[in-house]
């Protein structure tokens, strides 16, 4: 028999990951609460499930959610019909949603009582990642339980790294994002004060990708039309990676950051210029669509509505 996966939550990175699994022959049955995002699996052809005890009840071999926030995390995995009561000890758990580090603890402590392993295994890519199968994985748990998952794992994503023992998966994506977040705020500015200073910003792109000044987001994403063939910027920043995501991440950075009292200078002020973004009502937008806020009216040119 075939090893059947069950997929939770196939939004817009969701989807393309369990499409890449379905290409390399495995069996997936997809499930979400969103019927907007089931008639897109439907149009995909997706194997779906009728209703969350539907899925569970066809034995998966493998769950792997991709869920918004902590919340939906915990009541998928420990509420009455959640996954943890209802799998076999046999079922592998990949939650691959980026959630606070005391949620990802109390499910991996749970399923661990429970005598089931289970990894928190957040990613990192975004849409473009997730649809070329080249994400890297975050991954906290046992070793026993990442050696079990990589396979499956590497279907979907280029880089696995086991950051350590549970909960540390959303640890490192919490840190890596921090960083992100103040990178791309940091690269919006440099390339908004070259456009003030009337220097030419596709020499100053280039020099800064071969300079002490490259970052990823200049390299890969840079925030600004012109530089770069394939970026949300060149696409009136329609969303790889939602400004909405990166506040609720930064967000989880700063509550880390205050419970063991890390000072976090910068990362609060991205939080802050975030969180000011997303409440003008630009959620939806990519973020890097800050280079909006942060050049005024230094450049003009189009966010999507």
């Amino acid at each position: 028999m075939s090893e059947i996966v069950a997929f939770i939550g196939v939004g817009n990175m969701g989807s393309p990951m369990a499409e890449n699994l379905i290409k390399a022959g495995k069996k997936v049955c997809v499930f979400d609460v969103s019927k907007e995002m089931l008639d897109k699996a439907r149009e995909r052809k997706f194997d779906i499930a009728d209703s969350f005890e539907n899925l569970l009840s066809r034995s998966p071999n493998i769950v792997i959610t991709m869920l918004p926030a902590g919340k939906n995390s915990k009541k998928v995995y420990l509420g009455e019909n959640g996954i943890i009561n209802k799998v076999s000890k046999d079922c592998l758990l990949i939650d691959c949603s980026t959630i606070d580090i005391k949620t990802s603890v109390e499910l991996g402590t749970k399923a661990k009582e429970k005598g089931i392993k289970m990894i928190d295994a957040p990613v990192s890519g975004g849409v473009m990642g997730a649809k070329n199968a080249s994400l890297t994985f975050l991954v906290g748990g046992s070793r026993e339980a990442f050696d079990s998952a990589k396979p499956i794992l590497e279907i979907m994503g280029k880089n696995i790294f086991h950051a350590g023992d549970t909960g540390c998966g959303n640890g490192a994506k919490i840190c890596n994002n921090m960083a992100l977040g103040i990178s791309m705020i940091g690269a919006s500015e440099a390339l908004m004060l070259a456009k003030r200073l009337n220097i030419d910003i596709k020499k100053v792109h280039e020099i800064m990708k071969n300079a002490s000044g490259n970052s990823w987001p200049i390299s890969v994403y840079p925030p600004l039309p012109g530089l770069k063939e394939g970026v949300p910027s060149n696409n009136k920043y329609r969303p790889g990676f939602s400004a909405g995501m990166m506040s609720k991440d930064l967000k989880l950075a700063i509550e880390c950051a205050e419970e063991v009292k890390a000072n976090t200078p910068l990362g609060s002020t991205a939080n802050t210029i975030y969180d000011e973004f997303c409440k003008e009502g630009n959620s939806n937008k990519d973020f890097s669509a800050i280079s909006k806020v942060v050049g005024g009216n230094a450049w003009d040119y189009e966010i999507d509505d």
